[in-house]
């Protein structure tokens, strides 16, 4: 089992709307990716949100990754997720952004594509839910030929290519960046797995309600007779919380803090496509956090986070990895950590957790990628009979003519 740090710009209160608060929290997310880079960690996520005021003020990540890129050496960055949506990214600028992220990171960018929040986010843009599923299964097929094809043209229902053109850069090394899809519903799992990608997954309810999800998942890799890009992505990614320090009691007086819960109570009225519990708080009315020790001991049980020193996280690991869980991503900050807090967690987490769980130095999409296979002709068009090819180029190119 893998793990990773998600970032997602979450800023509550009346921080949201200082502008020298939002400076500061954006630079101590990026802070936290590269601290991790030291210690073990093997992933940072950036969230793409838009217009979601507290909930994330993440809106590019293709923006942040190079900044932590230039500053880590081993870490994977992905995205969780690009919107693949054409009002909200165009298609071929999508081609482009990613394969500029494999070059910058030299291999280490992590392509998590979705179709975003929910409705209020989608107006942003003004687009509806409704359309975003067929605009993902229309677009993400064809980011992979453009990768592929140096003349490229489509006729599509939500975008198009009228004449050929060559989409550049093409991604870096073997084969490109692995791909993911944010999951909500078992379906989407299933396709995901029969599309041979990675399955984002966010955590809401008990451990062992997912299993579900997970064996969908893994029935749907071992169907896959055609992955969507170049190499099968077995990969599911779930994402929980983790209040993890050397003092037992401030961990767990973190876990029952005031104000935990909060974020759930604007992911109710923002997420829109995503099932809610009958009985769950809608932001502004107060968050129902964990009250007593009797309470959080259940919730620990029931894995809706880990809490404790490391010697307690590693025990309570053992329900993620029966449920098939390949990458255990944490969001942070955490409610209730304070900045200082939030780096010893990942420090301690780093060196006393990951090496129990995760023996291989090599990254498990980097396997993958190794076994990439080209799925489309370099040209999709005749080449034309007449083309003229020059007769000189620049002494410094880097090939020489006829090369």
């Amino acid at each position: 089992m893998e793990f990773g740090l998600f970032m997602n710009g979450y800023l509550p209160g009346p921080a949201a709307h200082d502008p020298a608060c939002e400076h500061e929290m954006l630079m101590r997310e990026l802070g936290y990716a590269i601290h991790a880079d030291r210690f073990n960690w093997k992933y940072a996520w950036f969230g793409e949100h838009h217009a979601l005021t507290e909930y994330s003020h993440m809106s590019a990540p293709e923006v942040a990754i190079p900044y932590v890129a230039a500053q880590t050496e081993r870490i994977h960055l992905g995205s969780a997720i690009i919107n693949l949506s054409p009002p909200v990214n165009q298609p071929p600028r999508n081609a482009e952004r990613v394969a500029m992220l494999d070059h910058i990171t030299e291999g280490r960018f992590e392509f998590g594509t979705g179709r975003g929040a929910g409705q209020h986010e989608m107006q942003t843009f003004d687009l509806n839910t409704s359309e975003t599923k067929e605009m993902w299964n229309e677009v993400a097929p064809e980011i992979v030929r453009m990768w592929e094809q140096r003349d490229y043209t489509f006729e599509g229902e939500h975008f198009r290519v009228p004449s050929p053109h060559n989409i550049l850069p093409k991604p870096y090394g073997v084969g490109h960046p692995p791909i993911w899809v944010g999951c909500g519903n078992p379906g989407t799992f299933t396709t995901a797995g029969e599309l041979g990608i990675g399955a984002i997954a966010f955590n809401f309810e008990p451990i062992h309600n997912l299993k579900g999800r997970m064996e969908a998942y893994k029935e749907g890799i071992a169907n896959c007779t055609e992955p969507l890009g170049e190499f099968v992505n077995d990969n599911i990614m779930m994402t929980n919380a983790v209040v993890l320090l050397s003092d037992r009691k401030r961990a767990r007086e973190i876990a029952t803090s005031p104000g935990r819960g909060y974020l759930n109570t604007m992911l109710h009225i923002y997420h829109s496509t995503m099932p809610v519990a009958p009985d769950a708080v809608y932001w502004p009315d107060v968050p129902r956090g964990i009250q007593t020790e009797e309470e959080l001991d259940w919730a620990i049980g029931e894995g809706y986070l880990l809490c404790g020193t490391p010697e307690e996280v590693c025990e309570q690991l053992a329900a993620y990895e029966s449920v098939g869980t390949d990458q255990l991503v944490f969001a942070v900050p955490n409610e209730g950590f304070e900045h200082e807090e939030v780096l010893e967690m990942i420090e301690l987490f780093g060196t006393k957790v990951i090496p129990e769980f995760d023996k291989d130095p090599v990254h498990r999409t980097t396997h993958m990628r190794q076994t990439a296979t080209r799925k489309h002709p370099e040209f999709g068009q005749p080449i034309p009979a007449d083309l003229r090819a020059p007769e000189v180029i620049p002494t410094n190119a880097l090939k020489p003519l006829g090369s």
